[in-house]
């Protein structure tokens, strides 16, 4: 668990105007963090078996079920690609991570300095909730 609340922390707090990034899909909402590896400390990227260098990011997307009492986790099949302003798109496999009640999907990716991605991800909590999920960022890199 003291894992998961780091990486949450490290993905909340790297930039304060991503607290709150969700989308409602029928009854669930599914939160997304992108950042980048450098945000996570030495020990977690170790944990999770992550790359932790100033050109690779990851993203973290949790679904919550808002049809049950507080919200839990809920599994969902997560799929989708990130592609750069010039078109170059990349497939992105996710892994799912379940510790105690909560559950995320992580995927790791590479990117340039002062790169704009779009995300374009299709989630699948089942009768819970099916749909699209796109958004735009832009990554620096750390060296």
């Amino acid at each position: 668990m003291k894992k998961w609340i780091t990486l949450l922390a490290a993905s909340l707090l790297t930039l304060p105007s991503w607290a709150g990034q969700f989308q409602t899909i029928k009854d669930v909402e599914v939160h997304y963090s992108a950042f980048n590896s450098t945000f996570i400390t030495p020990q977690v990227a170790r944990s999770y078996k992550l790359k932790r260098n100033g050109y690779s990011a990851i993203l973290n997307i949790s679904v919550l079920d808002t049809s049950k009492a507080g919200k839990p986790a809920t599994q969902a099949k997560v799929s989708g690609h990130v592609r750069n302003l010039i078109g170059n798109t990349r497939k992105l496999e996710f892994r799912e991570v379940i510790e105690a009640n909560a559950i995320y999907y992580l995927a790791e990716f590479s990117i340039s300095n002062e790169e704009v991605m779009t995300f374009d991800l299709n989630i699948d909590s089942g009768n819970s909730g099916k749909g699209k999920l796109q958004f735009t960022q832009k990554f620096y890199v750390e060296e």
